[in-house]
Order: structure tokens, then sequence, then C-alpha cells
């Protein structure tokens, strides 16, 4: 039987396609030879625990060290019980070095120790019996809360000193952040703002994406495993629409060699892989469903919100920036400012804020479509009149983003259009003042543009009508949609003061001004 592309927790060269595990960390074996602490942060299913669990089997299995990969998720639930929380983690390194390290290299017996040292106490047992320096990896690290991580933290501090000899050579700490952002108190506050309760750390690690030459490279182990070729294309799209994020690189491919395209005599096509991220998107599998249980967290609404609106952030916290830098969300744009992290995440992040507007839409025939399936653009312009007059005041209230609240209700109605055979494209970005839809329905694409106008501010129907221009050209299109939204207060009903009428951009082209 072939490997398979792997989705679900960490990856191992039998089973599954994967790459050299350890390529993404060149300098972690120099960190280790000088007997440092020090931190691997990245975010959740980017191949963390993969490289550390083989790290640790490389470094054990050269005879110079007993390395050990262990979870402390275990202790999460202690809290600030930090007796319950060290058991929790003494007890999960015995079951771990119990099926990963030679006998020889088992730890003894811990000794009894009072509360606030018991941690301590077995690790220094543990180094001065064990033949090799002990090189341990606390996977999970920031699963742990209040006292429970403090107590961890002051004690890896305390027995620091006394290294290689008493107490472990090398500590990796490992999680989604870094430890100034790790977590001591339940809550979205008491975060540590500084790394003083570990600050013998000398590194902060992170993992890298795959580049466009590695997605190639692990899709090339399966055309070896089985004859099933992925086309140039097919790659190049694959590292759009991921950026190289493993789990959604890896995640495109099983859905296009286990259901798109099982036949390995077929070729797999730029086609298949926009195919394959419908399908996860509408799947919302386990790491999607994380990721979109995030977005209604006060400290990444405050960062993606006007980030989808088109605005400034404003003075976010910093601490904010990083938090959500780290979940992988975000990135740092080339150009400068922040952007959404990929393409994939760009498309999922307002379809799940969509999600409750879209399930409490009332039954919409498809009275857009004409006889022959294809769309009716004049129809479509219609419906969504007749729609937005009765129920886009409602509808603004199921939104979790107030400022984004009209271009959610609308992308839920156009969810509905795109359902019946189509597919639903954004583009938006900080500081832009606009966010564009490309609805595709066969072989026919609608271009929007979505403005705000805000109180104090211009009619933004000029600026709105060079940048669809522009996006039209983009396109090769030459009409579309320009809709902007009136946010002032004291104007009359959304029934009242919605109206469609034509416009022109600078360059001829030909728009339907929808105003409401």
């Amino acid at each position: 039987m072939p490997r398979w592309f792997n989705t679900a927790g960490p990856c191992n060269t039998a089973n599954h396609y994967m790459l050299p595990a350890l390529r993404r960390l060149p300098e972690v074996h120099r960190l280790i030879e000088q007997q440092n602490y020090f931190v691997l942060h990245a975010p959740r299913q980017v191949g963390k625990t993969t490289a550390l669990r083989a790290l640790a089997e490389q470094l054990t299995a050269a005879g110079r060290y007993a390395a050990l990969h262990f979870s402390c998720e275990e202790g999460e639930a202690a809290g600030d019980d930090f007796a319950e929380a060290q058991r929790a983690i003494l007890s999960r390194i015995r079951r771990s070095a119990e099926l990963s390290l030679p006998a020889e290299l088992h730890p003894p017996s811990f000794p009894d120790a009072p509360d606030s040292t018991l941690l301590d106490s077995a690790l220094s047992t543990w180094a001065r019996v064990c033949p090799r320096p002990l090189v341990l990896f606390f996977d999970e690290i920031d699963a742990l809360r209040g006292q429970g991580l403090l107590s961890v933290l002051r004690q890896l501090r305390a027995g620091f000193p006394d290294r290689p000899i008493a107490f472990p050579s090398s500590v990796v700490l490992c999680g989604l952040r870094d430890v100034r952002d790790y977590k001591v108190t339940s809550g979205e506050r008491g975060h540590l703002g500084t790394s003083s309760p570990f600050n013998i750390k000398v590194e902060s690690l992170s993992l890298r994406n795959f580049t466009r030459d590695e997605v190639a490279e692990l899709y090339q182990q399966h055309t070896d495993d089985t004859g099933q070729v992925f086309l140039p294309e097919a790659i190049d799209r694959a590292f759009y629409w991921t950026q190289g994020q493993p789990w959604l690189v890896n995640a495109l491919a099983r859905q296009m060699v286990e259901q798109l395209v099982p036949d390995w005599s077929q070729a797999l096509t730029a086609a298949h892989v926009d195919a394959a991220k419908e399908l996860l998107l509408r799947r919302q599998d386990t790491h999607l469903d994380s990721l979109a249980e995030r977005l209604r967290e006060s400290r990444v609404r405050r960062i993606l919100e006007p980030i989808l609106a088109g605005l400034a952030l404003g003075n976010v916290p910093e601490d904010d920036l990083r938090f959500v830098q780290d979940l992988g969300l975000v990135r740092m744009a080339r150009t400068g400012g922040l952007e959404v992290a990929n393409p994939l995440y760009r498309e999922i992040i307002p379809r799940v804020l969509a999600n409750t507007a879209f399930a409490s839409l009332p039954p919409l025939p498809a009275t857009w479509l004409r006889a022959d399936g294809r769309l009716d653009m004049e129809r479509l312009m219609e419906a969504f009149l007749a729609f937005w007059r009765q129920h886009g005041q409602p509808l603004l209230g199921t939104a979790p983003y107030h400022e984004i609240a009209p271009h959610l209700v609308l992308m839920a109605f156009l969810h509905r259009v795109a359902n019946g055979g189509g597919t639903l494209e954004r583009e938006y970005a900080i500081g832009t003042g606009r966010m564009d839809l490309c609805l595709r329905y066969g072989p026919d694409t609608l271009a929007l543009e979505l403005k705000v106008w805000r109180e104090g501010e211009k009619d933004p129907l000029e600026e709105g009508l060079a940048q669809l221009d522009g996006y039209l050209g983009g396109l090769g299109l030459d009409s579309g949609w320009l809709v902007i939204f009136d946010r002032r207060s004291g104007q009359p009903p959304i029934a009242e003061r919605t109206r469609a009428t034509p416009a022109t951009t600078p360059t001829g082209r030909r728009v339907t001004l929808l105003r409401a």
C-alpha cells in the first residue's frame, strides 16, 4: 500500500509523504550542543511535533544524548494547582520514556519532594543517574495555565545552573506562542508580557512554511509511489492557495488523490486544486475549524476586522499583533503592513464570519438563473435589491464584526447563489478601504467592489469607480457592480435608500451602482 498525505497528528516516514523533518530547523543542533534552553513556537499543524519527535529519535540513536519528546497537555486541567500540573507532566515523561528510550535511559523512581519542587527534584535525580546528558522537549507547554505554568518555568530556571550533571543539558519549550505570551490565568488577560520566568532562553525559533520547490518535492513522493502526476500548474496553484502552510499543502493533496481523482492514471491539474480547495472550505476539517474558533476572540478581532474592512489598525497593542501572527492567521506583507497569511485563509475567514447570516437567510428562489442555467445579471441585481430591502436590516445584527456587517450579509446572499454551482472569491487588504468579490458561475463572472460611506467622510463613489476599474481590468471584464453601504447616522431605513443606477468607470467600463 502506498503512503498517504497526513492531516492528523505527527508524520512518520513509514506511512506518510513527508519532507525531512529537521530541514526547517537548521540551527537546532548547535543550540543543543551548546547546552542551551530555548523556545520553538509556531502555529498549529505546521510540523512542530513531527520535527521534535524526529530530533529526539535522532539524538538518542546517535548515542550521545537521552532525548525525550513529551506533551504537557495533560497538565492543562490542573490550572493553578501547580502540584497536580507537575504530577501530570512527570507521569507523561515516564510513559513517553518507556515507549521511546532504551531501558538504561529510563528515569528512576522520582523522589518525594515538596509540592513546589516536584519537577526540579525528579529531573535532577534523573540527570544524575542517566548515563547520557538529558535533552527534553516540553511540547504543548502553553497548554499549562496559571501557577502550574509559572511553577514549571521557575523550576526549570532554578535547575539551569546545575546542567548537565544534575539537571537536563538542554530544554526546549514548544507551543503556539513565544514564552512572553503564555497565559498565566484563565481568559484573555494575564499574559506574562515578559520572558522573566524563563529568562534563561537564548533563542525563540519558529518553523517556516514549505517553499514552492518543497511542495513539488512532497507531491513527487506520491508520483514515485503511484505514478500519478501533479502537473506543474497544479503545484503552482497549490502553493498559491496555501503559501506552503504544511497542513493545507497535505490537505489539498489528500482531497485530490483520495476524493476527486482516485484514478492514479489521471494527472492532477490546477482545476483539481481549486476543486479540492472548495471541498476543504465546505468541510472545515479540524485545522480550519480550530482556526475559525479564534475569530471571535477580541485579540484576534482587533486585528482582523480592520484588515477585512480595509481600514488602518489604529492603536492596537503590540502583544495582540504578535499573538495573531503567532497563530498563523496573518503575516507581514513584503510590501509592508499585515495581510492574511494565505489566500485559502483569506477565503475561509469571511466565509466563517458570514455563516450566521447565511443560516438566517430566508428561502430564496433562484430567479437569477436563465433557462440554460447561466446567470442573468439583471435578474440577480433585482433579486439582491429585493432581498436587501426586506431582510438587510435584521440580518446586519447577525454579523459578528460590526465594521463589515453589510459585507458579510451580501456575501451570505452571494454564497446562496454560488451554492448552485459557482464559487465566490474575495480580495481585501489593510488600508485600502475596500473589499473585492468575484462571483464565478460556469462561464459567467461578476466582479463587485464594496465600499462604505462612513460618518464624516465624503461619498466614496469616485474612488470606488476608479478602484473597480482596475479590478475589472485585472479580470478582463468590461462591467461590474459597485456597492456602497451608507453607514452614516440619520439615514432613512434601508428599504427606502436601497437603489440601483448605472455608472461608468474612468476608462468607460459599465457599472451597476448599488447604494444600500
